[in-house]
């Protein structure tokens, strides 16, 4: 039988950490380890715990939960971390993953979407309101497009570079890239090494996720 998963529970909401308790002690194959109720506690008992997973409340006192989640990934990078959260907003879930989140869970779906969404984590996967993501840069980008404002920043990007990284966020590689505007792969790969450097990232979903939650594509 594999090990049960090690959550630590981190809300400020006392009528939240009850029902997530329940939730979660109504299960062989999770054991709560621990349980806090501001961010600063979330920092020492992660570090001190170990847990596998954290559930993480955003808004909690003392330290909000992105600088919490900050400290946690800069410690122990390993540690998987799902958010706790009444509603998804875009921004924050684009730099919450970016510090490191593997997804969110929402409230009014926890009694339902818990425990698959704390076995998805544990597998590596992600999870985003009620589901597993199979492709997080398509759902996000989706979720965006929703929530965007209709401001477009260039962050100094010419045209043809907003272009690929547009691409980038539809999951293209550099060959459908290539192929699409007519240019060899090399070509590409410069366009994107240029972009990296304009924009500060190093991977392409570095890229995709810095590109939606910048609004530098529609």
């Amino acid at each position: 039988m594999p090990d049960a998963i090690k959550v630590l529970l981190a809300d400020g909401h006392a009528l939240v950490r009850v029902s997530v308790r329940e939730i979660l002690q109504a299960s062989d194959a999770i054991q709560v380890v621990g349980e806090v109720e501001d961010g600063d506690e979330t920092i020492t008992e992660t570090l001190d715990l170990l847990p596998d997973i954290v559930l993480l409340d955003l808004t909690m006192p003392r330290l909000p939960g992105l600088e919490a989640m900050r400290a946690i990934m800069s410690g122990w990078p390993k540690i998987k971390i799902l958010l706790l959260n009444r509603v998804i907003r875009a921004q924050h879930i684009i730099e919450a993953l970016q510090i490191g989140a593997r997804g969110i869970a929402l409230h009014d779906g926890l009694a339902e979407d818990l425990l698959p969404a704390i076995q998805c984590v544990s597998a590596d996967g992600y999870w985003l309101g009620h589901e597993r993501v199979e492709s997080l840069v398509g759902a996000l980008h989706n979720l965006v497009r929703e929530q965007a404002s209709p401001e477009q920043k260039t962050f100094g990007l010419t045209r043809r570079e907003i272009a690929v990284t547009r691409c980038i966020v539809d999951g293209c590689s550099n060959r459908e890239i290539a192929t699409q505007f007519g240019l060899s792969e090399e070509t590409v790969k410069r366009h994107l090494s240029n972009v990296f450097d304009k924009v500060g990232v190093s991977t392409r979903l570095e890229l995709a996720m810095f590109a939606m939650s910048h609004h530098l594509v529609a």
